[in-house]
C-alpha cells in the first residue's frame, strides 16, 4: 500500500509523536510518585521511572514502537524502514534489560495496553 500523504505531511505527523510525557506514562505517574519512583531519571536506557533505593526501573513500552506480541501490526508502507527500526527497538530493550539485571536492578516493562486496561 502506498502512503497517501506527502513526505512533508508524513514527516510533520511523525515529528509530533512524543517520546516522553505520553498518555500511558502520565496515567500512572501519580501512583509511581507515591511509591517513591522518580519520573524520567537521567539513567542509562532512559527508564520512565526509577527507584534507586529498591534498585528498580520501570519502562512503559508502546505496543507499536516496542513490538508488542499481542498488538503489533507491521506497517503497510515503507516496510523495510519500519520493520528494521522496530526490530532494533526490541533488540535494544533486551540489551538494556540485561545490563540492568547484571548490575542487580529489577526491570519492569509495562505494555501500553496493560495501562489502558487498568484505567477502564
Amino acid at each position: 500500500m502506498v502512503d497517501n500523504l506527502s513526505k512533508q505531511q508524513r514527516s510533520y505527523i511523525m515529528s509530533r509523536i512524543r517520546s516522553r510525557d505520553t498518555k500511558p506514562e502520565l496515567m500512572i505517574k501519580p501512583l509511581m510518585r507515591k511509591l517513591g519512583f522518580a519520573y524520567h531519571p537521567k539513567m542509562y536506557g532512559h527508564p520512565d521511572f526509577a527507584d534507586k533505593k529498591t534498585r528498580t526501573v520501570v519502562f512503559i513500552d508502546g505496543c507499536f514502537w516496542h513490538k508488542c506480541p499481542r498488538h503489533f501490526k507491521p506497517p503497510k508502507s515503507n516496510k523495510r524502514y519500519w520493520v528494521q527500526k522496530i526490530n532494533n527497538n526490541a533488540k535494544r530493550d533486551k540489551e538494556v534489560n540485561k545490563i540492568f539485571k547484571e548490575k542487580g536492578w529489577t526491570v519492569i516493562r509495562i505494555w501500553e495496553h496493560q495501562i489502558k486496561q487498568i484505567k477502564r
